[in-house]
């Protein structure tokens, strides 16, 4: 079994944490929050980032935006200096594709953001887009087994986060349409049921629908049953669309419908939806029709 430093024990890096410690891992995890920090139930607490990352044969971080892993990593929280030479250096955060190739620099490290939200995280079923060097990839998939079902190597340095950026940016966008779908199907007096029951297997198929359905009932797993409880929150979905449309920008791609979706997703959280999951969007939409 390994030794790992965690740093960030927050909504998503929590059950991380847990889950690499019921698997047997010698896990020393870090959180600026008290409460995280007592709730990393297995792990060893760390009084520092820089401690967690001391001797450690792999060392994660799963923090909020680019800021915070730079300076975790090259910066006050001196996790780049305290790590020892030969270990594997894994940032699970969900930030730009620059900054990750930034930290990245002269490090065996990987850029990993994950998808799966916190039933994921929970049961160990995340989706890992992994970007960073062969080595360092091969050492780290069986740590990364241990919190998710799928781990995909996408490629060099920032390879990682560009999948993530494409994925919730199309992800947002078969939501939307999804739920104007079902707005829709309201307004002519079709039933969720209906909708769902040809929609799901027809050309209209999307996992938007059949695993996260926005409305209550036809998907029993699906946050639309627990009053849009996250799941994935508004507020995360912004961010994502935001980093989509900074890298669009930045590469000159057209995405028309990927700068929409965020324009909707800024005033879904602007009218509170920031705590509340992404799919919840199909209430803003109602009161938009």
């Amino acid at each position: 079994m390994a030794r790992i430093g965690f740093v960030g024990l927050g909504n998503m890096g929590g059950p991380m944490a847990r889950n690499l410690a019921k698997a047997g891992h010698e896990v020393r995890a870090f959180d600026l929050s008290a409460a995280a920090m007592a709730a990393a139930t297995g792990c060893t607490p760390a009084a520092s980032a820089a401690e967690a990352a001391t001797g450690a044969d792999f060392v994660i971080t799963m923090l909020p935006a680019g800021r915070h892993v730079r300076d975790a990593w090259l910066g006050a929280g001196g996790m780049a200096a305290a790590a020892a030479p030969g270990a594997v250096l894994i940032d699970c955060s969900t930030i730009d594709v620059a900054t990750a190739r930034e930290v990245a620099t002269g490090l065996p490290m990987l850029d990993a953001p994950v998808s799966g939200g916190t039933m994921g995280a929970e049961n160990a079923t995340l989706t890992f887009m992994v970007g960073g060097p062969d080595g360092a990839f091969a050492a780290a998939e069986p740590i990364l087994q241990a919190m998710g079902r799928s781990i995909v190597h996408c490629g060099e340095s920032g390879a990682g986060q560009a999948a993530k950026a494409c994925n919730n940016m199309l992800l947002a966008i078969s939501m939307i349409g999804t739920a104007e779908a079902f707005v829709l199907a309201e307004k002519l007096g079709l039933s969720h049921q209906a909708l769902f029951d040809v929609a799901s297997k027809s050309s209209g198929q999307c996992w938007a629908l059949t695993t996260y359905c926005p409305v209550p009932g036809p998907v029993p797993g699906s946050p639309a049953n627990r009053d849009y409880a996250p799941g994935f929150a508004g507020a995360l979905m912004e961010k994502d669309l935001g980093l989509a449309q900074q890298a669009a920008q930045e590469t000159g791609a057209a995405t028309p419908l990927g700068a929409h979706a965020l324009e909707l997703y800024r005033r879904f959280v602007a009218e509170g939806g920031a705590q509340t999951d992404f799919s919840g969007i199909i209430r803003m939409l109602r009161g938009a029709a």
